[in-house]
């Protein structure tokens, strides 16, 4: 096939150089619309990948091999460290301070099990090389000066106990904090657990994060060994993306790194896991909270390894395996394990993982007794070997390759720009010397698979090689124990005790210092005019709109010409005014079982099946919106249907859709059950990860009907209302549970209930219109329907509380009610929210507190300002930083260059950009609940003018009160919610237990 040339970058062919890069392999890539080159630096031996594309994201990231040794956290400790200060840009934190100095769409720092990543991407090109000049001096030229380590990684300090008023010796640092919260969560130690069991040889053993009981031991001067080893051009990958040239990409980072360097042996070659020649069993342990019971909370699994990451093709075979076993609910393993009644869900970490030199798979249950494992391991054998021996229906493969090959397709954004998903696609293969060109070309690869899959028994052979006959294999159980946090408190406690008891005056005094010196270095005023930096004339003057190209009245029904690569999307909104006050608390598990419990056409296997063949998803989803079109107080909530699919499956996604609202059925009370301990699984899961989420719509729920429905749907109010529903589950609950979906499901879907948006191409639309309206045309009508605001009202009552789980940090939140979007203060308070943040907050709450993240917010929707911590190792102290927090920015103790930088990061924020599906989302619902484009642009435009006298005036009208009418929500351990009650008194906490 002939190359077309690539028009951003033309002339260059394979052997060229480029200064000191040599061009070894460039392709076109048609399936996205780029073009590929794969370079070498040869003075060095540094590797560079470039995807042109005509793409105004532009992305870059530098990525080295990182091999730990032991689970001290060097590798995760050193990312923060290195971005503490530099050689050209000698602050104290450059990164953060490059937040508020630039335009990025996206800035990060990211530590895996053996690698580094150091990724950003902006729209502005100016941007692009001022962020890669700092990020390349921060990596290959850090100080690593020892307070900087000591602040990121560990320190003795001394503290008062407020229990018996004496000094004692504690252990601080932002990633000893972050470690302790990520090691509370059970899916993150399950996922450590696995790697330690099955590569007991490798730096996989490890963790790489740190383990917060070993990262006291890391000292300095191994810190900078480490750097010295790991972050060289030698052991340095470099990745651009988007439709800025290469060449100037070359030229700047051979200019500002690769020419000030010599080549090494890193010696960071992971060796595969030597193969085990018969299987093992393994037991690990997860704190919980002592007041729960421990019955039925274990997790079950058995995990391989697999193939080697370099093989692309039998990787591709393997995630094809893994959605025709556990894809979906009526996949075969998936469904045996479900139907076991053994436990709720699958195992966390179930499925392929793919990031490390050898491969691995994992399934099981959680939710199960202990004793239970061999069973589960049982059950599994005898579906692969039952697969292996009988065949695999040919429908399931296709399915499986349908999936893989929608979401390659899909040009999406979260949880990272698309370039950098590029980057993630194939960084594995390329760190470990593979071929990652081969792994970008998904068409090449799928024609071998059916290749294979007509002559050869190809599925079922690798379920022999890769499962059955893999004496590579461990089962394992992850065991709740309610007094692992009072051991590992204990640990810590007497290990402090004993450095306590040995330290000498001059060690207390050194201590002392240290701690006084960084706090010196913390509340220091730097000159940042060493760090580049855009300005307010770099800011798009307008907003970005996405107008229909067409309106249909009746029903109505709203077309979008979007440039969608191939997939159409569909999104309906459902009036909910009717709907009795008894079924709303009802409405996210009714979401979750329209797709999940079977139609009256379609049991849930079937149906299950159908959405994976044809469809990239089909879900439900219920949410709550201001109105800007009526009055301030006026709520819209409203049941959302998403859909999207392939150009050819247009007529069978709208057969699904169809058969979903006009014969639903919620009959199958054995699948109910499963639901509703499935979701109970997911949502207990979720507490730590999203803590602060959690504690901030707590606290911000009575302020608002909106935020008041959002908690009850989303919050922990909902998990709530999960665990009364399983309590003493019997099948007449879940028959009266059926009756009441139905209800929910008779209420909205009706004709005159109903507003769609249709997203995609020309032809597509055309195509889809019709099947459109047809099914909008065949739901009965009904009084009273529409979207005009149901009746509803929120609790008067302001929160001040304390909620229970079980952890070893806190989140930690505060909400205080101001003005919404359009009202002429909203501009003056987003800009507020990032001075707080980057001036006060972050040095507060992370710096000097340790916590992994302190931040505020502004909610312009509905005129909520938040402040929230994460992973924190205070309660008290933070409410005491957000008190501090009104009284620095009343204090007016900033200036017109700290303005700027906050409108810089506020227009950042406003001008993220959206892919075609999820651009055309937000128009339609903005349309929805009269959010008009002028309240857009007037708002940004007020966002550009806002000056000094308008923050300080802005600051004296809402932030200057004593506090009283601000909510407060702390999500934590009991122990440590009870011990901040006895420190603030008649301000105390009221206690709940999630």
């Amino acid at each position: 096939m002939k190359q077309t040339d690539d028009p951003r970058n033309p002339g260059p062919k394979p052997g060229d150089q480029k200064g000191g890069f040599r061009i070894e392999k460039m392709m076109e890539l048609p399936e996205i619309n780029g073009f590929y080159y794969e370079l070498k630096h040869l003075p060095t031996g540094a590797a560079h990948i470039h995807i042109s594309r005509d793409d105004p994201e532009n992305a870059f990231s530098v990525v080295f091999k990182t091999v730990p040794a032991d689970s001290t956290g060097v590798a995760h400790i050193l990312e923060h460290t290195v971005l503490c200060g530099s050689r050209n840009y000698p602050v104290r934190d450059p990164f953060f301070s490059m937040m508020k100095r630039s335009l990025s769409t996206f800035m990060n720092a990211l530590t895996a099990s053996d690698w580094t990543m150091y990724p950003f991407a902006t729209q502005n090109e100016k941007d692009f090389y001022n962020l890669m000049s700092v990020y390349l001096d921060a990596a290959f030229f850090p100080r690593i000066d020892e307070l900087s380590f000591k602040q990121e990684g560990h320190r003795l300090e001394f503290e008062t106990d407020p229990a018996d008023g004496q000094q004692h010796l504690v252990y601080k640092g932002v990633v000893f904090n972050e470690m302790k919260g990520a090691m509370s969560s059970p899916d993150q130690v399950m996922g450590r657990s696995l790697l330690n069991a099955l590569y007991p040889d490798t730096t996989y053993s490890n963790n790489s994060g740190g383990d917060p009981e070993q990262i006291p031991q890391l000292t300095h001067e191994q810190l900078k060994a480490f750097h010295a080893r790991h972050y060289h051009p030698s052991n340095a990958y470099f990745y651009t993306y988007g439709n800025l040239p290469l060449a100037r990409h070359l030229e700047f980072i051979e200019d500002t790194v690769l020419c000030q360097f010599s080549p090494i042996d890193p010696a960071t070659a992971v060796p595969s896991q030597p193969r085990w020649s018969e299987p093992k069993t393994a037991v690990y342990y997860y704190p919980m909270d002592p007041e729960e019971t421990t019955d039925k909370k274990t997790q079950a699994c058995v995990a391989w390894l697999t193939a080697d990451i370099r093989e692309a093709y039998e990787v591709l075979v393997l995630s094809v395996l893994e959605q025709v076993l556990l894809g979906n609910p009526g996949a075969p393993l998936r469904k045996a394990l479900m139907d076991s009644q053994l436990g709720s869900t699958l195992s966390d970490g179930s499925g392929l993982d793919a990031d490390n030199k050898d491969t691995l798979f994992a399934c099981g249950l959680k939710d199960v007794n202990a004793e239970d494992a061999e069973k589960i391991e049982k059950i599994i054998f005898e579906v692969l070997s039952d697969l292996a021996e009988n065949g695999i229906e040919r429908r399931l493969v296709e399915s499986a390759i349908h999936q893989i090959e929608f979401h390659r397709k899909e040009v999406t954004n979260t949880p990272f720009p698309y370039g950098l998903k590029l980057l993630l696609r194939f960084c594995g293969d390329w760190l470990h010397q593979g071929q990652p060109d081969v792994t970008l070309q998904f068409d090449s690869l799928v024609r071998r698979f059916f290749q294979e899959l007509e002559t050869t028994d190809l599925l079922e052979n690798r379920i022999r090689k890769y499962f059955i006959n893999n004496p590579h294999r461990m089962r394992m159980t992850l065991e709740p124990d309610p007094e692992l946090y009072e051991k590992k408190r204990a640990r810590e406690e007497q290990r402090l005790a004993a450095i306590e008891k040995d330290l000498t005056e001059d060690d207390r005094k050194k201590i002392q210092q240290d701690a006084q010196k960084l706090v010196q270095l913390q509340e220091s005023q730097e000159d940042l005019s060493c760090l580049p930096m855009l300005s307010k004339t770099d800011i798009a003057p307008d907003i970005r709109v996405v107008h229909p190209s067409g309106v249909v009245e009746n029903p109505p029904v709203e077309l979008y010409e979007q440039p969608s690569s191939g997939i159409l999307y569909c999104k309906s909104v459902f009036g909910i005014q009717n709907l009795e006050p008894e079924l709303i608390d009802l409405l996210p598990l009714f979401c979750h079982a329209m797709t999940q419990a079977g139609t009256a056409d379609y049991d849930y296997v079937e149906l299950a099946r159908r959405i994976d063949q044809y469809t990239g998803g089909l879900g439900f989803s219920v949410s709550a919106s201001r109105m800007f079109s009526q009055s301030s107080a006026t709520c819209l909530p409203v049941l959302n249907f998403s859909g999207k699919c392939l150009s050819r499956n247009i007529s069978s996604m709208f057969d699904l859709i169809r058969d979903l609202v006009s014969r639903y059925a919620f009959s199958d009370i054995d699948r109910l059950r499963d639901l509703l301990l499935e979701v109970r699984a997911e949502m207990e899961s979720s507490v730590v990860h999203n803590g602060h989420r959690l504690a901030m719509s707590l606290a911000a729920r009575n302020f608002s009907t909106a935020s008041a429905l959002n908690e009850t749907w989303h919050g922990i109010h909902q998990i709530k209302t999960i665990k009364n529903l399983t309590a003493d589950l019997d099948t007449e609950k879940l028959k009266t549970l059926a009756a009441n979906l139905e209800r929910i499901a008779r209420t909205v879907f009706h004709e005159n209930n109903v507003r769609t948006a249709l997203i995609g191409e020309p032809a597509d639309l055309e195509t889809a219109l019709p099947l459109a309206k047809d099914i909008c045309q065949k739901m009965p009508p009904a009084a009273g329907c529409g979207f005009e605001p149901p009746n509803l009202a929120a609790d008067p009552e302001i929160p001040r509380e304390g909620w229970a789980t079980a952890t070893a940090v806190s989140f930690v939140a505060k909400v205080v009610e101001t003005r919404p979007m359009d009202h002429p203060d909203a501009p003056v308070l987003a800009v507020i929210s990032k001075l707080l943040k980057s001036m006060f907050l972050h040095r507060e709450i992370r710096e000097k507190g340790g916590a992994y993240g302190g931040f505020s917010l502004y909610q312009m929707e509905n005129g909520q300002f938040y402040f929230g911590s994460y992973r924190d190792p205070h309660i008290v102290r933070t409410l005491q930083v957000y008190d501090a927090a009104a009284d620095f920015i009343t204090s007016g103790d900033y200036d017109g260059e700290n303005i700027e930088e906050a409108v810089l990061q506020v227009c950042a924020d406003l001008d993220r950009p959206d892919p075609p599906g999820p651009a055309a989302f937000k128009a339609f619902y903005r349309r929805l609940i009269g959010l008009s484009d002028e309240l857009r642009r007037n708002f940004k435009q007020g966002v550009l003018e806002v000056d000094l006298e308008q923050v300080r005036n802005a600051a004296d009208k809402y932030f200057s009160t004593s506090g009283a009418d601000a909510a407060v929500a702390v999500i934590s351990s009991q122990d440590l919610i009870e011990e901040a009650n006895r420190q603030l008194g008649d301000r105390a906490l009221i206690p709940y237990r999630i």
